[in-house]
């Protein structure tokens, strides 16, 4: 699921179902983080960064149990394969990662404008292989983490101005 390097996979709910059958192997009807990450390829022949994992079924688990139901897999799959999409259109220089230049270029597209010191940071922090450039899942933890706290920051400001 998820390579980088190809075309992002069909999304046919037969086909679906039969990934969610091979990873499901407590055969429970549900995936847990660790059925998940057996599932999922960053291109780097290195497993899924397994906060990225824990982040993905946080956001797609509607029991609040810690796993995902084969409905919530299919749309963590369309989830993933649209971040694959957005990561292609930024690795500019078709490396498989995306370095700091390119991230700056993805998260000004998306709206948000930090000074390059912050990206030296982020950089640092989602960089596991500590080569100066982000792998595609530590991509999407470092983009959700920015939203969600974008999102928080946002609501935090407002409650607080309503207060005065």
């Amino acid at each position: 699921m998820a390579y980088y390097g190809q075309q992002p996979p069909p999304t046919d709910p037969n086909y679906l179902y039969g990934i969610f059958q091979k990873v499901d192997r407590d055969r429970s009807g549900n995936i847990s983080a660790n059925e998940l990450q057996q599932a999922l390829s960053n291109g780097t022949w290195t497993p899924f960064n397994p906060g990225t994992i824990r982040l993905m079924i946080t956001m797609f688990d509607k029991t609040g149990r810690g796993t995902i139901t084969f409905q919530d897999f299919q749309q963590l799959w369309k989830y993933i394969n649209d971040w694959q999409q957005t990561f292609r259109r930024f690795d500019r220089d078709n490396s498989g990662f995306i370095d700091k230049r390119e991230l700056k270029d993805a998260l000004t597209t998306f709206g948000y404008r930090f000074s390059d010191m912050f990206f030296d940071i982020l950089i640092q922090k989602f960089d596991r292989q500590h080569r100066g450039q982000i792998a595609f899942d530590d991509f999407i933890q470092s983009c959700v983490t920015i939203q969600v706290s974008h999102h928080s920051t946002k609501h935090v400001t407002m409650n607080l101005c309503f207060r005065f």
